[in-house]
């Protein structure tokens, strides 16, 4: 049901975007039930390895990120750290299997959800996609997704340091940095 949402919110948009092109990918032109459906098994599978990436997120971070998140209250700030994680997620994870199975069409929607937030916080993906599609050449994204492993590693761990200093004060520490300026946290 999502997927076909998108399908008939995109016809009335612009057709040459990442979710066009990964409509495009899955032929929806010409079968749009057969489109749909190798578009589901493919993007399940992608959901799957996103959830994959969280639990060796979530064991790379400790008991003491679970404890922050928790913990928190405001919705700003439950929002900026589960944006850090799924980055980390998808970097560990995702990503990378997605480029090393030359997913063209996952890889295209993909960048078609990374949006809000997320696309605020890490504007170097959209653009490092775009280099990719420009040259075929997955090497630069490849790259950039290796380099922002160990980012958002480090990103999170400073949300959690942020938290745990002061954890009467946490919330509204990382409250104040996700309403503020993301620039010591972005990509």
């Amino acid at each position: 049901r999502l997927l076909w949402n998108k399908y008939e919110e995109w016809q009335w948009k612009e057709k040459d975007t990442a979710l066009g092109r990964a409509f495009a990918h899955y032929d929806f032109e010409h079968d749009i039930e057969r489109g749909l459906d190798r578009m589901a098994e493919a993007e399940s599978e992608a959901m799957i390895l996103h959830e994959i990436g969280e639990a060796r997120a979530e064991s790379l971070l400790g008991e003491d990120w679970n404890a922050m998140l928790g913990q928190l209250t405001s919705r700003h700030a439950e929002l900026l750290v589960r944006a850090v994680r799924d980055h980390l997620a998808d970097c560990l994870v995702t990503l990378p299997t997605l480029l090393e199975r030359k997913a063209i069409g996952s890889l295209h929607f993909y960048l078609a959800n990374v949006s809000g937030l997320r696309r605020a916080l890490f504007p170097a993906l959209p653009k490092a996609y775009e280099g990719w599609l420009d040259h075929r050449d997955p090497a630069r994204l490849a790259d950039l997704v290796s380099r922002a492993e160990a980012h958002w590693l480090n990103a999170a761990r400073q949300l959690v340091a942020t938290y745990h200093r002061n954890p009467a004060r946490g919330d509204a520490a990382i409250n104040a940095l996700a309403g503020g300026d993301l620039a010591g946290l972005r990509l």
